[in-house]
């Protein structure tokens, strides 16, 4: 959360010349209704549910670039698309960044509970061993502009 999933995939899919898809704002598009939404609805698991078919559909096209949800490494079939239809990209980010990042977003509703340096540490503790399992390529993104991200990667994944 907050590593700028978004914001790189889109200036990195505009460099090298894909289409940007990121698995939340199709959700979003496709039901009419924002994520908030449907953990409010459908919890967590529902989501998780959703999200899970997104990423099947997604990871099959062609000439792509997705930005996923800081989640989706959770269920062990995800991680299996994602590491066997393409190249994954693991944008890390300290908790101290993700905070300073995150702190305004009101859409984010595992951060809406009072304690968000608490749960992005939590999830940081679960999620990266998983991210560190399927990378192809690991990049810092503390301190650093979206755009010198997204310039450094082209480097990396044209070499």
């Amino acid at each position: 959360m907050g590593a700028g999933k978004s914001t790189i995939g889109r200036l990195l899919a505009a460099d090298l010349r894909l289409e940007f898809k990121d698995t939340d704002k199709e959700i979003e598009d496709r039901l009419g209704v924002d994520i908030r939404w449907i953990f409010d609805m459908e919890g967590e698991a529902g989501f998780r549910e959703r999200e899970q078919l997104m990423l099947d559909e997604l990871t099959q096209l062609d000439k792509v670039l997705l930005a996923t949800g800081g989640g989706i490494v959770l269920k062990p079939e995800n991680r299996k698309a994602l590491a066997s239809r393409g190249r994954v990209i693991y944008l890390k980010t300290s908790i101290d960044e993700q905070v300073r990042r995150t702190s305004r977003d009101k859409k984010r509703p595992l951060l809406n509970n009072g304690h968000p340096r608490k749960v992005l540490t939590e999830l940081m503790e679960l999620r990266h061993p998983l991210y560190e399992e399927i990378a192809d390529y690991i990049i810092d993104t503390d301190g650093r502009s979206p755009k010198s991200v997204a310039q450094e990667l082209v480097q990396m994944l044209s070499a």
